[in-house]
């Protein structure tokens, strides 16, 4: 059953999608994390894999950069493969002083400053909030394995540069822990959806007040306990 943007066939996907930004991270994930893995998507270079994590079908895509991207990801997973559960992996800029390099943020919601959630909402603020079931779980399985992971609100911007540094302060004042790209849009879409649940849980790659980063190399060995907070967290389900 190919889509304008995935070759996949009709039962190539697990119920249950991990994402990423990046494709190469879900490539990673599907050779080092789950047996039996295979390709199912490679449209555009947006890989997308499918294979066993402990006797779980499992299913991981890139989504692309932005809301915009993944959003046609996910509407074409959703209507044409059946994904009920949605799990983004990815990277985010910490705000917050105390949070530090390689914390986990498990994002209860999300702010934005994308007109999408708008137009979608007739041009009424939408609360972009995590499925509670979701959320729940990778806290347990944080809290079990002894993980630093902060729960809280996040913004999901369209701009990656700003120059405007009053902006981040203004969202500090509000508590905001720190900003990535998609979150507000995948909560959103999946609120369309009456049997589609979605959580966003990302790695601090760098930090936005401090100018900390992460570099290339570091990022692949440094997600890897946010990777295990997610595979965990689905056998919990």
């Amino acid at each position: 059953m190919f889509t304008p943007h995935i070759n996949a066939k009709k039962n190539d996907f697990s119920d249950i999608m991990i994402m990423s930004g990046d494709p190469l991270r879900a490539l990673y994930i599907a050779k080092n994390f789950l047996k039996n893995s295979y390709q199912v998507n490679n449209i555009r270079g947006m890989l997308g894999f499918t294979g066993i994590y402990k006797n779980r079908k499992v299913s991981v895509m890139g989504h692309g950069i932005g809301i915009p991207s993944c959003l046609i990801y996910i509407k074409e997973l959703i209507d044409f493969f059946g994904i009920k559960i949605i799990l983004r992996l990815g990277s985010c800029g910490a705000i917050n002083k105390k949070i530090k390099l390689r914390d986990i943020i498990i994002a209860m919601g999300a702010c934005t400053d994308s007109k999408i959630n708008r137009q979608n909402f007739l041009d009424n603020d939408f609360s972009a909030i995590a499925d509670y079931e979701l959320m729940k779980n990778a806290i347990i399985v944080a809290k079990k394995n002894k993980i630093n992971f902060h729960v809280g609100n996040v913004f999901t911007t369209d701009i990656f540069y700003r120059e405007n540094i009053k902006f981040y302060e203004k969202i500090e004042k509000f508590g905001i822990l720190a900003i990535e790209m998609e979150t507000s849009g995948i909560y959103s879409i999946s609120a369309q959806y009456k049997n589609v649940q979605s959580l966003s849980i990302c790695t601090v790659s760098d930090h936005i007040k401090t100018g900390e980063c992460i570099n290339a190399l570091d990022r692949e060995n440094s997600f890897n306990t946010m990777i295990k907070i997610g595979l965990e967290s689905i056998l919990l389900i």
